[in-house]
């Protein structure tokens, strides 16, 4: 039987094809005890050009594969604007598109999703593909290639560890790799980590600060100026709009807590921040994806007083200014130190997941490697020229 690939819009005139690109992902992942079903209101938002930033800077193609009345795989192609306009020696670049999303029943239909989707990128000009990235960047880069005995943590990918194996197999080969770092906190940090803790308590010029959540907006719009800043040498780097930095803040606010997001002032001027986040996927592993009837009243429950065994630091930034100086390091340990004294207590953690950390940012691994945490997880981003 043949495969048949079909393109649809996101203009609200393909409602069932959009629900059954979102339910495919729930069917051929539910023998993964590892694969933690995400929400579906939030790919459903995620893939709605009315309420996701990211479309007023991109160019998006979904794509169902059928056989027979069967849905058997999904694939998203997409072109960011915004990252056409980065340097090319950074990874993205003029000409450099991008495909993800990819779900599919087997090698042949992999293949030809992927087939499919470089051939929409090559029609509208694209020399070059970095895949998989679902959607953005700042989403969920890279399909994971270690780490597959562990469950992701929240807003991590899982993946079959087929996929990247089908990957290669059209002809990509690794651009990049993005790491995790897993360690147990409850014991503390080195000798050495805490010597540089009380070192930078001395320092009357540096302000270790919990964000306010009552002017949290204000707080979101701090952090992220930061982290455009910090990250835009990085490879891969895209820039966050306004509206995006909106759209997180609002996104992530109810799963905010003030003592596990700190941002480090110098001489009364802003220049760190690190995010962490109480890992909601213990809790949505069970709620298969759905709040009703009874999954919001669990979850409800859980953000008013989560109680978790792990957390994620997601995101942390110093301004590229600071970034080559010993202050650098010495307020990154301050604040991994100071969320480790409220996580631990306050949320019953006991383990943090640091990530995604490119594998040659050598300051991030160097941080990474003396506080004694070892990598867990890899994600690999794939490369292929059309």
């Amino acid at each position: 039987m043949d495969i048949i690939i079909s393109p649809f819009a996101l203009d609200g005139s393909a409602k069932n094809e959009k629900k059954q690109f979102i339910e495919i992902a729930y069917r051929l992942n539910s023998h993964n005890p590892n694969w933690v079903p995400p929400l579906r209101s939030d790919i459903n938002e995620l893939l709605n050009p009315e309420k996701n930033p990211f479309f007023k800077h991109a160019d998006v193609q979904l794509f169902l594969a059928k056989k027979g009345d069967k849905i058997v795989g999904r694939i998203s192609a997409h072109i960011d604007h915004l990252a056409l306009a980065q340097p090319a020696e950074q990874g993205m670049g003029p000409g450099t598109g991008n495909w993800g999303m990819l779900e599919a029943q087997d090698e042949n239909i992999a293949a030809a999703l992927i087939d499919t989707a470089e051939n929409w990128l090559r029609e509208q000009g694209m020399k070059r593909i970095l895949a998989p990235i679902s959607l953005s960047i700042w989403d969920e880069p890279g399909v994971l290639t270690k780490g597959h005995e562990n469950k992701p943590l929240i807003m991590m990918g899982h993946h079959a560890k087929e996929t990247s194996q089908w990957i290669v197999a059209n002809g990509y080969t690794a651009a990049k790799e993005l790491v995790t770092y897993d360690l147990e906190i409850t014991q503390g940090f080195p000798k050495i980590v805490n010597r540089i803790v009380k070192s930078g308590e001395r320092n009357d010029k540096i302000n270790v600060r919990k964000v306010d959540k009552k002017n949290f907006d204000k707080e979101a719009q701090i952090i992220m100026n930061i982290l455009n800043d910090a990250w835009s040498s990085n490879w891969g780097f895209v820039p966050l709009t306004d509206d995006e930095i909106a759209y997180v803040g609002k996104k992530l606010k109810p799963i905010v807590f003030e003592d596990l997001i700190m941002i480090t002032e110098y001489e009364g001027e802003p220049i760190a921040f690190m995010i962490v986040l109480p890992n909601v996927n213990e809790v949505l592993i069970d709620l298969k994806g759905s709040l009703f009837p009874f999954g919001w009243a669990k979850l409800l429950n859980w953000v008013r007083k989560p109680k978790v065994q792990s957390v994620r630091v997601p995101l942390m930034g110093v301004l590229q200014k600071h970034q080559s100086s010993r202050l650098a390091s010495q307020v990154a340990f301050m604040m991994i130190e100071y969320i480790r004294r409220a996580a631990v207590p306050n949320y019953k953690a006991s383990r943090a997941e640091i990530g995604w950390i490119l594998d040659d940012n050598q300051g991030m691994n160097a941080i990474a490697t003396a506080i004694e945490s070892e990598v867990n997880r890899v994600y690999t981003i794939y490369e292929k020229d059309l």
